[in-house]
């Protein structure tokens, strides 16, 4: 019985240039050299995001890397695009806007195959809105700050590759744990995932993350919540949220999202 593949969010920012680590990572599991790694960037608006993707891929040794322009819900049902999503070893979403992969992906064979093949070995990576996609629960958009607020965060479906983690990125740099925490004190039952830029996380069969990158990993452990008031709070007052857990992880750490365990890095000296 074939593994489910990696699930990998990246917070945005990713380094392209220099190191490349994540990438570079992405790209030994899904097979090195022979790696065939299609990009969908549905959700950027800007034209080159596709391209920039495919020469970074291509610099990094990959068999293939091919931009899939999935613009249109009618552009999900070409056979000449599906035929390369089919065939790929590795799937990354650019990002954007979230909403845009959601919308446009949403219902479509283009999300069908990917939670097919996901579920049988295909390796899914997003960065910023493409890893805020990977999850069943999506931070579709919300307000920044460190206190969580009902009106603070809007959820929408998403891929539903996982229902363990809800993901939010860009975590530090733009101050989200408030609408993390205001996601979790809606259904407290998946993970809170605040990934800092240039960060990932590569989840695997098992459910068991490690980290990658420069930054920082914040996971919100709901599963002990002893209260909360969002069910009586108005759009805009503060929340009471009492019992959550948090860790605050670097690259090679790692957290078994079943267990809801944390481990730090191992030393190599």
């Amino acid at each position: 019985m074939n593994k489910r593949g990696f699930i990998v969010p990246i917070g945005g920012a990713e380094e392209k240039v220099r190191g490349r680590s994540i990438l570079r990572h992405f790209t030994e599991i899904c097979g090195g050299e022979r790696a065939k790694i299609a990009i969908i960037p549905t959700a950027s608006s800007l034209p080159d995001s596709g391209p920039r993707y495919e020469e970074v891929f291509k610099d990094l040794g990959v068999q293939e890397a091919t931009s899939l322009p999935f613009e249109s819900r009618a552009d999900c049902a070409r056979e000449d695009l599906l035929s390369v999503l089919r065939e790929a070893d590795g799937v990354f979403l650019t990002g954007g806007n979230q909403l845009k992969l959601s919308t446009t992906l949403g219902g479509t064979p283009v999300s069908e195959i990917l939670r097919e093949r996901n579920a049988t070995g295909l390796h899914v990576g997003g960065t910023s809105a493409g890893a805020a996609y990977l999850c069943e629960h999506m931070i579709a958009c919300g307000e920044e700050g460190p206190t969580p607020r009902p009106s603070s965060v809007t959820l929408a479906p998403g891929l539903g590759l996982t229902r363990h983690v809800i993901v939010d990125q860009h975590f530090r740099q733009r101050d989200r744990i408030g609408r993390l925490l205001t996601a979790l004190s809606y259904n407290p039952f998946p993970v809170g995932i605040g990934l800092d830029e240039d960060t990932a996380v590569f989840i695997d069969a098992n459910d068991v993350i490690e980290v990658h990158g420069t930054g920082g990993l914040t996971v919100v452990d709901p599963q002990d919540m002893e209260f909360s008031s969002m069910d009586s709070a108005r759009p805009d007052d503060p929340v009471c949220v009492i019992g959550v857990k948090l860790h605050i992880l670097v690259d090679s750490c790692k957290y078994h999202l079943v267990e809801r365990t944390a481990s730090p890095a191992v030393s190599r000296s």
